[in-house]
C-alpha cells in the first residue's frame, strides 16, 4: 500500500520521416472529384428507387467522369503536391 512503483523504461516516440502536406485535400481537384462522385451516386440511387436502368448507368457515368476529371486536374497541378514536386520546388528556392 505504501510502495510506489516507478517505470524505469524509456519512452520512445516513432514519428514519420517527413510530415505530410497540411492541406488535407483542400484542392480544386479534390472538390471536383468529390462533387461529381457524390452527384453520380445520388443520381444512381434515385434511379434505383424509381427503377430506371438508363438513369442508373448515367449516374455511374457521372462517377467515372468525376474520377477522371479529378485525376486530370491533379496532373495539371490543381491537386495536392506529391513529395517529388515539393522537393523539386524546395531545390529551386535554395539556389
Amino acid at each position: 500500500m505504501g510502495q510506489e512503483t516507478h517505470d524505469t523504461g524509456t519512452e520512445r516516440a516513432y514519428l514519420p520521416v517527413a510530415a505530410p502536406p497540411t492541406n488535407h485535400g483542400h484542392t480544386r481537384a479534390a472538390w471536383v472529384t468529390v462533387t461529381l462522385v457524390l452527384l453520380g451516386g445520388v443520381i444512381s440511387s434515385l434511379a434505383f428507387i424509381v427503377s430506371q436502368v438508363w438513369m442508373f448507368w448515367a449516374g455511374m457515368g457521372v462517377v467515372v467522369v468525376g474520377v477522371i476529371a479529378g485525376y486530370v486536374l491533379k496532373m495539371l497541378g490543381f491537386g495536392q503536391p506529391t513529395q517529388r514536386r515539393e522537393k523539386a520546388s524546395e531545390g529551386a528556392v535554395d539556389d
